[in-house]
């Protein structure tokens, strides 16, 4: 790490360069706060006496903290002075050094505020990588129909409106929510996501909205429901069409007045939270056929986003072919132009999902880096157990699940249950295995 110590003190500001450098420390050394100013570009922690000729240390502390407010200063203070010292941490010292102090007194102050600072940088960088991850740049999309989808979403991100998602199943109607809350001011508060149609009908009241202690048989203690767990945040209510008509009434009552009761209680609580729907259904069919409430539907229908088919945005599948390469591969494989050709004549009825679920099993039963047509594993949808196969396709009576899970056990039997040996063997990397293992089912500590 870098470190400038600035003391008007010659003797002492070498002794602490030494002991600095001599724990692998880079120093740079000032006598004064004007000299600190112009020696401070590219330094990992500043350490800084109180006390000196022409500008103080308070002051310089100031300087610094408007110009480089991610790096630590480590103030010094004479004996009696203390109170200065903690005048410097109102001011965002990071610590401070009492004179006179020992040099492993010194160590443990400069090594505690560099983790500090390392572990602000990770905290900063991850909290980066989450919101890069879930923009609707990364969302491959080069169409006139996604490009339009891309507008859309940065338009309402901003805003607090309620957003109804519209597409077929595997069009990548999650990661558009996920787009919308991201771009938002809520992007620090949760994103929570509700798959109605997981929900068996009897839980899902209790599930979205919570319960008492005493609710229900078996309601031991109170729980918070989903939308108490989003507040301040966003709902993404996944599959909004399987939503039952007793639990469509108190969802319309929280996008109307943001408030709700839990199971087996009377208290009316408040919510703050934004809603984003997504349906694969025809909802206005499921309104003329009852089964939908006509209220509800116009309060979820405030901003519809239709996300197009696969097949209607055929230019995009090489872009996605290549982004699902990238994601699965070993950073290597390429798809060759027969390759690309069988994608690009597939009408890809699960869409995104589908063409990404193909990929990944083309690299995984490929032998080289180039995919060609015959890699591209298309047409191996799952078969029941037993059932005939083209012959030389899959070996007889196996279905496609079967045949990967032992290819995958194969593998790491080979590699006597070592995964990044396994990956090697395989072509793919260590975290596209687990990824697999996880997929099928798979204990990825198995090796037998």
């Amino acid at each position: 790490m870098r470190i400038l110590v600035v003391e008007d003190e010659e003797k002492l500001r070498r002794v602490i360069e030494l002991q600095l450098m001599g724990e692998g420390h880079e120093v740079v050394a000032a006598g004064s706060a004007e000299d600190a100013l112009k020696k401070c570009e590219g330094v990992d922690l500043v350490l800084t006496d109180l006390k000196m000729p022409g500008m103080d240390g308070l002051t310089l502390l100031e300087k610094l903290g408007r110009e480089m407010a991610d790096v630590p200063v480590i103030v010094m203070t004479a004996f009696g002075n203390v109170e200065t010292a903690v005048e410097a941490m109102k001011r965002g010292a990071a610590d401070f050094l009492q004179k006179p102090f020992s040099l492993d007194h010194l160590s443990t102050v400069v090594a505690k505020a560099l983790e500090v600072r390392a572990l602000k940088s990770e905290n900063q960088r991850l909290k980066e990588e989450l919101e890069t991850r879930y923009t609707f740049g990364n969302m491959v999309g080069r169409s006139a129909g996604m490009q339009e989808v891309f507008r859309l979403v940065e338009k309402v991100a901003p805003s607090r409106a309620t957003v109804l998602l519209c597409g077929e199943s595997g069009v990548g109607k999650d990661m558009v929510a996920r787009a919308i809350h991201y771009h938002s001011p809520r992007r620090t508060q949760p994103l929570v996501k509700i798959n109605c149609s997981a929900l068996p009908e009897n839980l899902m009241e209790s599930e979205l909205f919570g319960y008492e202690k005493g609710a229900f048989t078996g309601a031991t203690i109170a729980k918070p429901g989903k939308f108490e767990q989003a507040d301040q945040g966003t709902v993404f209510l996944d599959e909004i069409g399987d939503v039952p008509m007793p639990v469509q009434v108190k969802l319309l009552r929280v996008l109307q007045e943001r408030e709700f009761e839990r199971l087996g209680s009377n208290r009316t609580r408040q919510i703050d939270v934004r809603v984003v729907a997504a349906t694969n259904v025809d909802l206005r069919a499921a309104l003329e056929g009852g089964r939908f409430r006509e209220d509800l539907f116009y309060r979820l229908n405030v901003m519809p986003i239709n996300i197009p088919a696969l097949r209607e945005r055929v230019e995009d599948i090489p872009a996605l072919a290549q982004h699902f390469i990238e994601k699965f591969g070993n950073g290597k494989q390429r798809l060759t132009a027969g390759a690309l050709e069988k994608l690009l004549a597939h009408d890809w009825p699960g869409n995104v999902r589908e063409l990404e679920n193909v990929i990944e099993r083309s690299l995984l039963l490929a032998g080289g880096d180039a995919l060609g047509a015959e890699d591209v594993r298309i047409d191996m949808g799952p078969r029941g157990k037993g059932a005939a196969t083209e012959p030389g396709f899959l070996p007889a009576g196996m279905t496609l699940d079967e045949y990967e899970q032992s290819i995958l056990k194969e593998a790491l039997k080979r590699a006597q249950g070592n995964k990044s040996q396994a990956a090697r063997l395989l072509g793919i990397t260590r975290n596209a295995l687990r990824y697999r293992l996880s997929q099928i089912g798979i204990d990825d500590k198995e090796a037998d």
